[in-house]
C-alpha cells in the first residue's frame, strides 16, 4: 500500500506535468501556426519575385524586338522619296543614270529594312479595304464593288507583327442613284393637258 503522503507527490507531479504538456501543445501550436504565417508569406514574396522575372523577360523580348522601330519610322520617308523619284519618267539620259543609282540605294535599304523584319503591307489595287493595315485618306465613285483600293498614296510598312504606318489609299464607293430626269417642256404640257382633261371630265 502506498502511503498518502507519496500519493499527493504523485498526483501534484502528475499535475505538474499535464500543464508543462498544455503550455508545450500551446507553444508548438503557436510555433506551427507561426511557421506555417512565415511559409505563406515565402510561397508569396517566391511568386511575385517569379512574376516580376517573367515580366522583366517579357519586357526585354518585346524591346529587343522593336528595338529598331523609331529607326524604321525615320527610314520611311526617306524611302517614300527614293519611290517617287523613280516613278518619275524621262527621257534625258543623265536623269536615267542617276535613278539607276537610286534604284540601287532604294534596294539596298529594303535589303536592310528586311533583315529587321520589315513586311511592306502596301495593298495592290482592287485589294479589299483593310482597316487594320489600311488608312482611307478619300473615296472615289465606281460602278464596282465598294470599299476596294483605287489607288495608294503611300505604302504601309510592319515590324514583325506590329504597324509602323498604315497603307494611305483612296478607296472606291458606290455610285448614288441617278435621280429621275427633268420633264421636258413638251412633257410638262402634255401632263398638264392630261390634268385638265381629266378634271373636266369629272
Amino acid at each position: 500500500m502506498v502511503p498518502k503522503k507519496d500519493k499527493n507527490v504523485e498526483q501534484v507531479n502528475e499535475e505538474k506535468i499535464s500543464k508543462k504538456e498544455a503550455i508545450l501543445d500551446e507553444k508548438l501550436k503557436a510555433a506551427t501556426a507561426e511557421v506555417e504565417l512565415w511559409k505563406n508569406k515565402y510561397y508569396m514574396v517566391f511568386a511575385d519575385m517569379e512574376n516580376a522575372r517573367k515580366q522583366n523577360e517579357r519586357t526585354l523580348s518585346e524591346s529587343l524586338k522593336y528595338r529598331a522601330s523609331g529607326f524604321i519610322e525615320n527610314l520611311i520617308p526617306i524611302l517614300d522619296s527614293f519611290k517617287l523619284a523613280l516613278d518619275m519618267k524621262s527621257d534625258d539620259e543623265t536623269l536615267k543614270r542617276f535613278l539607276v543609282g537610286f534604284e540601287h540605294i532604294y534596294r539596298q535599304l529594303l535589303n536592310v529594312m528586311d533583315s529587321e523584319g520589315v513586311k511592306d503591307v502596301t495593298p495592290s489595287i482592287g485589294a479589299k479595304f483593310d482597316y487594320k493595315t489600311m488608312h482611307a485618306l478619300d473615296t472615289e465613285f465606281s460602278d464596282g464593288e465598294e470599299n476596294l483600293v483605287v489607288r495608294v498614296i503611300a505604302r504601309g510598312y510592319q515590324l514583325k507583327d506590329r504597324l509602323i504606318r498604315p497603307s494611305m489609299v483612296v478607296v472606291s464607293k458606290k455610285k448614288p442613284a441617278e435621280p429621275a430626269p427633268e420633264p421636258t417642256p413638251e412633257e410638262n404640257e402634255e401632263t398638264k393637258a392630261e390634268t385638265d382633261s381629266k378634271q373636266f371630265d369629272a
